[in-house]
């Protein structure tokens, strides 16, 4: 899976507003369908507090934040799974992120187009999802097919492609993703070449006014409740609030700024959590006089595998990784005290790195 979140919904919805706050790269917003046809790439830090208080106890020379990459793709239209606004387009490029960030328009303003004349968020998601659900209907049909010749070939694997996608096709029919079909692991493997775009994981993201911020409102509250029953993750944001917010540069301001909303950090902040978690994710750290650095790697990595995404010769000439989790450090403040308390560990070639892991690799090339 691609470690990246495509920015989808609908036009007008507030995607390249949220894009440009997330990212801070230009993307362009305007008052008219179809304005981004190029997807915008931008490169997002992930606000952990935890390196910030790392960063406190050791006083680096730098501080290095983990990433996550935000993919600005233009909006979908009824019939984009049959071409209609430059859907194939589209679509092609929803196909190589990661995880899908839904934004619904949650606020009325009548000077802003709606391509569906009003604002209803449930019919809005439902769009996408059909959408979404219709391309990969076309390629679980061809796909079938082409097993089908196979099976009779007597190619191996060719009867549990059938199967899977008997399972699959008549959701698809129905508009729901591949997703929220219940598959074993053969499965999804019998269908990796299928790449759906509806099999990724996909959070909704409420996109409102100051006043939908400060008070909620029924859309927000039905987008909510969707996602409660798809088990996964809505989160708020005033788009143009926060791209506002991202052109201010004092921190004094900024809070102010927060204040006036009730907030005491960007909401933005919740939904680059959320991807985090989506793209399945954890963080270990890195810390030293030169730097301390936050590093992504997926959860259930092992320590070589930590060890090679700072340098491939790391893993390939892994010997032991030294380790304590950050809250280690953060309860007894220093690494002799640490160690004093039996909390510093040494690891091998087995070790599942946890989430805040502070780690000191051992190698040999």
């Amino acid at each position: 899976m691609a470690l990246n979140c495509g920015i989808v919904g609908l036009p007008n919805v507030g995607k390249s507003t949220i894009f440009r706050a997330l990212s801070g790269a230009e993307a362009e917003a305007a008052n008219y369908p179809f304005c981004t046809i190029n997807p915008n790439i931008g490169i997002c830090s992930v606000p952990d507090s935890r390196l910030d208080r790392l960063t406190a106890i050791f006083s680096p020379r730098r501080t290095i934040p983990a990433t996550v990459e935000f993919v600005d793709i233009a909006g979908l239209v009824r019939g984009a799974s049959q071409g209609e606004g430059l859907g194939n387009q589209f679509l092609a490029h929803i196909r190589e992120v990661g995880v899908i960030a839904n934004i619904v328009r949650c606020f009325n303003d009548s000077t802003i187009v709606h391509v569906e004349k009003h604002v209803d968020p449930l019919r809005d998601m439902d769009i996408i999802a059909i959408e979404l659900a219709l391309a990969d209907l076309d390629t679980a049909l061809k796909r079938k097919d082409k097993a089908e010749k196979a099976l009779k070939s007597r190619q191996k694997n060719a009867a549990l492609t059938i199967q899977t996608l008997d399972k699959i096709i008549p959701v698809l029919e129905e508009g729901k993703g591949v997703r929220t079909v219940p598959l074993s692991s053969e499965e999804k493997e019998s269908i990796i070449d299928c790449h759906f775009i509806s099999i990724k994981p996909q959070l909704y993201v409420c996109n409102v006014d100051e006043q939908g911020m400060r008070e909620g409102n029924a859309y927000i509250k039905a987008v909510q409740e969707r996602a409660e029953q798809e088990q996964t993750e809505a989160v708020t944001i005033c788009g143009k609030f926060e791209a506002e917010l991202a052109d201010i540069t004092e921190p004094s301001e900024k809070s102010a700024f927060l204040a006036e909303i009730g907030l005491a950090e960007p909401s933005l902040h919740a939904l680059i959590h959320a991807v985090y978690r989506l793209l399945g994710l954890r963080t270990f750290f890195t810390v030293g006089a030169d730097e301390c650095r936050a590093w992504t790697i997926r959860a259930g990595a092992s320590a070589p595998q930590a060890a090679g995404v700072i340098h491939s010769d790391f893993e390939k000439g892994f010997i032991k990784a030294e380790t304590y989790g950050c809250a280690d450090i953060f309860k007894y403040g220093s690494e002799a005290l640490i160690k004093d308390a039996g909390k510093y560990r040494i690891e091998g070639r087995e070790y599942i790195v946890q989430d805040g892991d502070v780690l000191f690799f051992k190698f040999n090339v």
